[in-house]
C-alpha cells in the first residue's frame, strides 16, 4: 500500500502508520538515471480571509482547503467520515475522520493498491469521480465511478481506515456517474446515479437521475431501473448536469438532493421530495437550496460555484451540509481547485435550505453543537506551515503521485526521500518520479532541499508546481548544454512535454552533490522560482510568472494545483 511509504511531519505525522515492507524498501537498480535525495519539504500558506477574526466558538471555511471536491459524509455514532474525489491521482479517494465536523484527520485512502483500479495514461481529470460513503450494520461502503477506466463500482471495509476491498463492478449503471446508496428503515437498499436520459438527449448536458434496488447480500443491482429526474427540476429551461444524487428520509418524506447547473459559476443544489423512495418526486418551489450564482461577480474575496452537497444529522437533531465551492482570486481563476465547505441546514416549510437567496457563504461561522476533536498533526484549513523532515518510515496519506506506480522509483532512508530519475516526464500522461501534496492557499510557498548530480543533458531534479500534464512550473538542478545548472521552466500547453520551456538558468553553486534549497512562491499576482546555497540568501531565478496557467479556467479539468518533488532522466525516450 502507498500508506506504507510515510514521511515524518517533524515529530508525529506518521503515528499509527505501518512500517515499510521489505519488498518495497529499495529503488529499482535498473533505473536509467541518477538518484535525487530530498532532505526536507516545507509547505506554508495563508489567505486574505484569514484576517477575519475567529471567535472561540467559530470555525473557518473551507474545512478542507485545496483540491478536495465532491465531498460525501456519513455518521456512525459519534464519528463522522468523509471522502472526496481524486481523479487519476494515486492513492485515491482520501478517507477523513472527525467528531466535530470541523477538525478532520485523513485516516487512509480507499484506493491504495495498484491492482484495485488502473488509471493507465488517463488525463489527471479522469479516473475516480465523486465518491459516496455510507455505513450499515458494521460495513462501510464507498460507491464511485472510474471514468474511462471501468465505470461504476462499490468498495467495502469493516474499518474506514482500510483496507478497502477490490471493486465490485455495477454493469447496470454503465454510462453513469455519481452513484450513491439509500438504506431505508424497512431494510431495503437502493442505488442512485446520474446517467443518460431515456431516449436521445435533447441538448448538451441533458442527464437524468436513476434509481434501482440493490441486494447487499450479492452486492448487485436488482429489478428495474427508473428515472426519478429527467434533466432537472424545471425541464422547460433545459437544465444541465443534474448529478451527485442523495436520498434522505425525514418526517415521512423522502428527500432527493442533487447538484444542478454544471460545476462552474452556475452550480447549485436542488431538492425534491416524495412519499416513496422511487418517486414520483416533486421539486421544492424555492429551489435552489444552495448557490452563489445570484451574488455580484465583483464582490470582495468571493466564494463561487457552490453545490454537490451531502447532508448529515447530528445526535441532537441538527442537520449540516458538506459541499464543494471555489475561491477565485480574480474573475473565475483559482488554483486551489474545488474545496470542501460546511454550513448548517435550516428546514423551512418542510424543505432543507443551506443558503438563502443572495446569501454569501460564510468564511467564519459558529461551530456545530459537538465536542471538539483534537487538532490533527496535518492542518486542513486556516493559515499554517507543515514541515516534513523525511525521518520516519512512511509517507503521510496526503501525498500523491500521478496515476498508478510504475516500478520502484522511491524510497525513504538516511533522513531523506530518494527518487530515481526516470525517462517518464511530467508531460507524458504517465507515472513520473513525482510525489506531491496539494496547494491549499491562495498565497503559498513550497521549499525543499535537494542533493542531485545530473549525468547527461535532460537529467533534472527539484521542485514542481503542477495542475496537469500540460501545465506546470519547475525549479531544478539540471544538466543543460553539457554542464550542471539551476534551471527554471514551465509548460503551458504546447511546450515540450519532457522539459517544458526554459525560463532561466544559473550556475550551480558548490561541488556536485552539494545541497541546494529550492522554492516556489505563488499568489494572485505571480509565481516565483528561487534558490539558495546553504547559509546564503534566496536568489530569484524566474519571477512574474502568470499564476493563471495553473488555474482550472486556463488548464481545464477538475483538479487543483499541487506542489511536489521530482526527478527525471534525459536517457533516450
Amino acid at each position: 500500500m502507498f500508506r506504507s511509504l510515510c514521511v515524518g511531519l517533524l515529530a508525529s505525522v506518521a503515528a499509527g502508520c505501518a512500517s515499510l515492507p521489505a519488498d518495497r524498501a529499495g529503488i529499482d537498480a535498473a533505473g536509467p538515471g541518477p538518484v535525487a535525495s530530498f532532505d526536507r519539504f516545507t509547505y506554508s500558506g495563508s489567505d486574505p480571509t484569514d484576517t477575519v477574526a475567529l471567535g472561540s466558538g467559530d470555525y473557518r471555511n473551507p474545512i478542507l482547503q485545496g483540491f478536495y471536491p465532491d465531498p460525501s459524509i456519513t455518521r456512525v455514532g459519534d464519528d463522522y467520515y468523509l471522502v472526496t474525489s481524486t481523479f487519476s491521482y494515486f492513492p485515491g479517494i482520501p478517507v477523513f475522520h472527525s467528531r466535530d465536523l470541523v477538525t478532520w484527520r485523513q485516516i487512509g485512502n480507499a484506493i491504495d493498491r495498484p491492482g484495485q483500479l488502473d488509471f493507465g495514461r488517463l488525463g489527471l481529470s479522469r479516473g475516480v469521480f465523486a465518491p459516496t460513503i455510507e455505513h450499515r450494520n458494521g460495513t462501510f461502503y464507498i460507491l464511485n465511478t472510474c471514468v474511462d477506466c471501468g465505470d461504476n463500482f462499490v468498495l467495502t471495509a469493516t474499518d474506514p481506515a482500510g483496507p478497502w476491498s477490490d471493486p465490485t463492478w455495477l454493469p447496470d449503471l454503465r454510462g453513469g456517474i455519481d452513484p450513491s446508496f439509500f438504506f431505508d428503515e424497512d431494510g431495503s437498499a437502493w442505488i442512485l446515479n446520474n446517467g443518460p436520459p431515456e431516449g436521445t438527449p435533447r441538448y448538451e448536458g441533458h442527464r437524468a437521475i436513476w434509481i434501482q434496488r440493490f441486494d447487499l447480500a450479492t452486492m448487485q443491482t436488482t429489478g428495474p431501473r427508473k428515472v426519478l429526474v429527467d434533466g432537472g427540476v424545471d425541464p422547460s429551461t433545459n437544465p444541465i448536469w443534474i448529478e451527485g444524487p442523495h436520498i434522505l428520509k425525514k418526517d415521512g418524506w423522502y428527500y432527493l438532493l442533487a447538484a444542478e447547473g454544471g460545476t462552474a459559476v452556475n452550480h447549485s443544489q436542488v431538492a425534491l421530495r416524495s412519499r416513496r423512495p422511487d418517486g414520483p418526486y416533486t421539486p421544492n418551489p424555492a429551489n435552489p437550496i444552495l448557490t452563489q450564482r445570484d451574488l455580484a461577480a465583483d464582490r470582495s474575496n468571493p466564494i463561487t460555484s457552490a453545490g454537490h452537497a451531502d447532508l448529515v444529522q447530528l445526535p441532537n437533531g441538527d442537520w449540516w451540509a458538506t459541499f464543494l465551492a471555489v475561491r477565485p482570486y480574480r474573475g473565475d481563476f483559482y488554483n486551489t481547485g474545488r474545496e470542501t465547505f460546511l454550513l448548517p441546514v435550516q428546514w423551512v416549510d418542510g424543505w432543507p435550505r443551506i443558503t438563502r437567496p443572495g446569501e454569501p457563504i460564510a468564511t467564519v461561522h459558529p461551530r456545530p453543537a459537538l465536542p471538539r476533536s483534537p487538532a490533527g498533526s496535518v492542518p486542513t484549513n486556516g493559515p499554517f506551515t507543515v514541515a516534513y523532515d523525511f525521518a520516519d518510515a512512511e509517507l503521510g496519506p496526503e501525498w500523491m503521485m500521478m496515476r498508478n506506480p510504475d516500478g520502484r522509483w522511491y524510497r525513504l532512508g538516511d533522513g531523506a526521500l530518494h527518487l530515481q530519475a526516470r525517462v517518464a516526464a511530467l508531460g507524458d500522461n504517465g507515472n513520473p518520479s513525482f510525489l506531491a501534496r496539494r496547494q491549499q492557499h491562495r498565497d503559498a510557498v513550497a521549499e525543499t532541499t535537494v542533493r542531485f548530480v545530473p549525468e547527461r543533458d535532460g537529467d533534472e531534479a527539484g521542485l514542481v508546481a503542477l495542475q496537469s500534464d500540460d501545465h506546470w512550473l519547475s525549479v531544478t538542478i539540471a544538466h543543460v548544454g553539457g554542464r550542471p545548472v539551476l534551471r527554471a521552466a514551465l509548460r503551458d500547453g504546447s511546450d515540450d512535454p519532457a522539459t517544458g520551456r526554459t525560463l532561466a538558468t544559473a550556475p550551480l553553486p558548490g561541488a556536485p552533490g552539494t545541497p541546494v534549497d529550492l522554492s516556489i512562491t505563488g499568489n494572485a499576482r505571480r509565481y516565483q522560482l528561487a534558490w539558495r546555497a546553504a547559509g546564503t540568501e534566496w536568489r530569484t531565478l524566474a519571477d512574474d510568472i502568470d499564476p493563471t496557467i495553473l488555474s482550472t479556467a486556463h488548464a481545464g479539468g477538475f483538479v487543483g494545483a499541487v506542489f511536489g518533488v521530482y526527478a527525471h532522466s534525459g536517457a533516450s525516450r
